[in-house]
């Protein structure tokens, strides 16, 4: 049983998830959901995971907290996840702009966060993935939706994606 819990809102088989990814890999869909992404984190921290606006598209979301790199403060950021045995793939895609998010950042200075998921907090540790590893890991997140694929083609940086591991 794996230490993360396995819930989501929503399902990959519902009537909006072809439409809505769809939309979301052109350049306004992405405009249109970073726009949206601090309503919707608010949304998940008030359910703890539970809801998100994605959630009829049944996307796996998950709420990472990590310690500012600068200010120590904690940081919380909502993103989509694959399962890789008992650990969360996470990326920084950025939605495809020229600079690493600053969660992405955080995890380098410090990979102790938590991860809240349907209103568990669960502690981890994060490791930075590369070579076939972080290709591999980066895959999972393109077949959850190819939304990840348009994200590398727009920019020439190398996308960070990280393994988190519970710390039980």
């Amino acid at each position: 049983m794996s230490t993360f819990p396995d819930v989501r809102w929503g399902t990959e088989s519902s009537v909006l998830r072809r439409p809505l990814v769809a939309f979301s890999v052109t350049r306004f869909g992405s405009w249109v959901i970073k726009t949206m992404t601090p309503l919707d984190r608010r949304l998940l921290v008030r359910s703890r995971g539970r809801l998100t606006m994605l959630g009829p598209i049944g996307a796996p979301l998950l709420l990472l907290t990590t310690t500012g790199a600068k200010s120590g403060l904690p940081r919380t950021t909502p993103l989509i996840y694959a399962r890789d045995a008992d650990s969360l793939i996470v990326v920084g895609s950025n939605f495809g702009q020229d600079r690493h998010p600053a969660w992405s950042g955080n995890l380098l200075a410090k990979p102790e966060a938590t991860v809240t998921l349907a209103g568990q907090d669960v502690p981890v540790r994060a490791e930075l993935l590369d070579g076939e590893a972080g290709e591999a890991g980066y895959r999972q997140l393109v077949e959850l939706t190819r939304t990840y694929e348009e994200y590398r083609s727009r920019t020439d940086r190398s996308i960070r994606v990280f393994r988190l591991t519970a710390q039980v």
